[in-house]
């Protein structure tokens, strides 16, 4: 993700467009942006940064200025963002229910590590948790800000997208680490 500066880069745009939107109107906040978006590659290319994460907002910022501009409706900017999460919701509640926690598999995907985790009952505990608290951030996102999207609330929407972003992923993300720390500090139960 191009790390802390690629979350606060990938959030500009959004925030452009949330202020702009409320202070303007639609077209002028998807010009906005966009322009940010382009401006934040161009910043990240001067400093020979990380390309990708900004190449991927700015992608991401692309699709969701199309939608909104095609269909004439600030809220459907974020509609991408709605339909991911609950993509994500329903893979990581799916994860659990067949026993392969997601968390489980992305951290030790990213890691190297194989498979081997499923076999130890401490592991399995703690990214069958870790996977039930993403399946909770996603899903509140899903139900708050689909309550805004059908309420056409769009700046309030954008609010709540920023607010149920980083933050909530932070969240998740850490409950993840300590779940996994005390799952390997804690003794092999007895046979």
């Amino acid at each position: 993700m191009g790390g802390v500066a690629g979350i606060v880069y990938s959030t500009i745009p959004v925030a452009v467009f949330v202020v702009v939107n409320l202070l303007t109107g639609l077209k002028p906040a998807l010009i906005a942006a966009l322009a940010t978006g382009g401006a934040i590659t161009i910043w990240r290319l001067v400093r020979r940064e990380a390309l990708q994460p900004a190449i991927s907002g700015l992608i991401g910022v692309g699709v969701c200025a199309f939608i909104a501009n095609r269909t004439g409706e600030a809220r459907d900017f974020y509609l991408p963002g709605l339909l991911y999460s609950a993509f994500f919701a329903v893979a990581f509640l799916i994860s659990v229910v067949v026993r392969w926690p997601l968390a489980g598999v992305v951290w030790h995907g990213i890691n190297g590590d194989g498979h081997g985790w499923r076999r130890d009952p401490r592991m399995l505990r703690a990214y069958t948790f870790a996977s039930l608290l993403w399946t909770v951030v996603f899903a509140a996102r899903v139900v708050v800000q689909g309550w805004l999207y059908n309420a056409d609330e769009a700046n309030w929407l954008g609010i709540a997208r920023l607010a149920m972003g980083y933050p909530l992923l932070g969240v998740a993300l850490l409950g993840t680490v300590w779940a996994v720390r005390r799952a390997r500090r804690s003794p092999l139960p007895a046979s």
